[in-house]
């Protein structure tokens, strides 16, 4: 995912070129063809991606309840389970301790699948917020006459100010705020 970034934000700046270095100064971004990122602090500094995070760390807080709520019945169930072994016969205790296996390992699954699909959800959030800042980050590179915007951690030396980080979080925040207050449900 973040290598797809990289290419989407490279693939922005090639071959644009135009000149505003009156608005690079007022953006605090120096007239150079080429610019900076960082990519992560963008999207987690957003206030789009602080929306996904709060909304992220909310189901994730539910899911974790979830879990041990489930732990605890499995634990009680684990413990009726062991009294009875010492009062049944074997072959009358293997089909209760099958069904009991399977119960932990199916349940075991559902729950693995809920944290694969917040996983899931937060990657599409992510996309979601790169379409919908390319346009954004493309205008902010044209209007201060770059030709390409490079990932900050794929950048061996830069100049501090040719990071344009701060004033596209900014101007995301303008434009995308938020974004979707309805964030879709996991698919499990």
């Amino acid at each position: 995912m973040r290598r797809a970034l990289q290419c989407f934000v490279l693939a922005l700046g090639l071959g644009l070129l135009g000149a505003a270095p009156v608005l690079a100064q007022q953006l605090s971004i120096p007239d150079t063809p080429v610019l900076t990122i960082d990519s992560e602090r963008l999207f987690l500094n957003s206030d789009f991606g602080m929306r996904v995070a709060r909304q992220i760390e909310a189901r994730g807080n539910e899911l974790a309840t979830e879990n041990r709520q489930i732990e605890a019945e499995l634990a009680e169930a684990e413990q009726d389970l062991t009294k009875k072994r010492t009062t049944m016969a074997p072959e009358a205790f293997r089909p209760l301790a099958d069904a009991f296996d399977t119960r932990v390992q199916t349940t075991r699954q559902a729950q693995a699948a809920k944290s694969r699909a917040l996983n899931s959800l937060l990657e599409q959030e992510r996309e979601a917020f790169l379409n919908a800042a390319g346009p954004v980050l493309q205008e902010l590179m044209q209007e201060v006459g770059a030709s390409v915007v490079l990932e900050r951690r794929t950048v061996f030396i830069s100049s501090n100010s040719t990071d344009i980080t701060t004033a596209a979080i900014a101007r995301l925040n303008e434009t995308l705020g938020e974004g979707d207050d309805k964030t879709p449900e996991p698919k499990d």
